[in-house]
């Protein structure tokens, strides 16, 4: 997906700006080397205004939410409410629609277990439109990774439910010459990626969503990789709901957001229960809050949840279309560049559009471990393994890769000493060396 065109990229000094935001990018490794930080997929780096926003809360907020009448409980409860607030404008919703979780997996699995708690007959009539019956259907695709494909096999496997899936194509991205054979009346939820964290392909939102509401299923939309990097209107795309991780985002660990429309939230049985989301509890039966508290049982993440506000706010004002188009740069660079190597094969679309700065890449002849580590030993970091994502990898004939991913603070320089080190692993390893 690319920013409109009148979209400028970061400039020089711009992007010079944002690197001094992040001290850590600033560290060397591996005996001097300056750290070239490619391991953005799996958790962003962490700009000094986040980190700042947890200390200070820390330091003179810190109080448990929606609990205490005094006075550090409500300026806490009024910090935890504004980050969700924040949070919600990024995405184009309102903040009554966001529910914290710990990452997106928990958001994944909180609607999964809502579904199946339904199909239990909890939550009374609003909630049986949820509820999942033997040969009801619920879809995924080749390109998920496992956090959003596990939890559906097993809502399968509580419910008698069948798991249907949407094939990749060759390249890496979702191919929908299926989708009505596969999206039928039988559908009752279609969960999708919004990008792979393995071939960087953004999906074609608009057609799985509107099949789907044709036939009556909901939609469900990982945003984990593309919400950090382009810009998400998730009212505009008109999915039901849809999650995201903080830390992919700049901001902390253990905080992520699930988005439900509203009328669905207050409609499903909560996940989790105990205190903090109950209206009345008696020795024998409770009745619950509304939405987004019914799912936020027990002491929330209040710190993190402010340090993801500072993130929020951070991209905000960076603005999404423009870390977009930079990051567009970055991945024509890459994809460019590994092109002119041999004996590298790209897994994924070859082209920068609709695609992100996710690059993931076979060696001929060198195991991915390897590769990272002669990278590494140049102080350039990657992710190596299955990236939690096995059936995609084996659908591009492979069980393993390493993957190079950019974010907002990466640079061209970072870049080309990626390629220049990523020339050198064949001969490394004398791999395709004439003998």
């Amino acid at each position: 997906m690319s920013a409109p065109a009148a979209t400028p990229a970061l400039s020089a000094a711009e992007l010079a700006r944002v690197r001094a935001d992040f001290p850590l990018l600033e560290r060397t490794v591996r005996g001097g080397k300056p750290l070239v930080y490619l391991d953005s997929a799996a958790t962003s780096q962490k700009p000094e205004c986040v980190i700042d926003a947890e200390q200070d809360f820390y330091l003179t907020t810190n109080a448990a939410v929606h609990r205490g009448a005094h006075a550090l409980a409500e300026e806490a409860t009024v910090a935890f409410e504004a980050a969700r607030t924040q949070v919600a404008a990024l995405v184009g919703v309102d903040a009554g629609e966001i529910v914290w979780t710990k990452n997106a997996t928990e958001g994944i699995n909180l609607v999964a277990y809502a579904l199946s708690n339904a199909t239990l007959g909890r939550g009374g009539a609003p909630a049986q439109r949820f509820g999942l019956a033997p040969g009801d259907e619920i879809v995924v695709t080749e390109l998920e990774h496992h956090a959003n494909l596990v939890p559906w096999q097993e809502l399968a496997a509580r419910t008698g439910a069948v798991l249907r899936w949407l094939p990749a194509t060759n390249d890496g991205r979702l191919d929908l010459s299926t989708l009505d054979e596969v999206v039928t009346t039988r559908t009752r939820l279609v969960a999708l990626t919004h990008a792979s964290n393995v071939t960087g392909a953004v999906s074609p939102v608009a057609p799985v969503v509107a099949r789907a509401h044709d036939v009556g299923a909901l939609v469900l939309l990982d945003a984990c990789q593309s919400v950090p990097h382009l810009p998400v209107d998730l009212r505009a795309l008109g999915v039901d709901f849809a999650v995201f991780s903080g830390h992919k985002m700049l901001g902390p660990t253990g905080i992520g957001a699930l988005y439900g429309r509203r009328e669905l939230l207050e409609a499903m049985p909560p996940f989790l229960t105990g205190g903090s989301m109950v209206e009345v509890v008696t020795m024998t039966e409770t009745t619950y809050l509304p939405p987004p508290q019914r799912f936020e049982a027990g002491t929330q993440m209040v710190a993190e949840a402010v340090g993801l506000r500072a993130a929020a706010q951070y991209l905000a004002d960076l603005g999404m279309a423009q870390v977009a188009e930079h990051e567009r740069a970055l991945t024509q660079r890459l994809l460019s560049g590994i092109a002119g190597i041999d004996g590298v094969r790209v897994l994924g679309p070859t082209d920068a559009a609709d695609r992100l700065a996710v690059v993931s890449f076979a060696v001929d002849g060198v195991h991915p471990h390897d590769v990272g580590q002669v990278l590494d030993d140049a102080g350039i970091a990657v992710r190596v393994g299955h990236h939690c994502a096995q059936p995609i990898h084996r659908r591009l004939g492979v069980v393993a890769s390493a993957r190079a991913s950019a974010s907002v603070y990466t640079t061209q320089d970072e870049v080309d000493a990626f390629l220049e080190a990523l020339r050198g692993v064949r001969s490394f390893f004398e791999v395709g060396v004439p003998s």
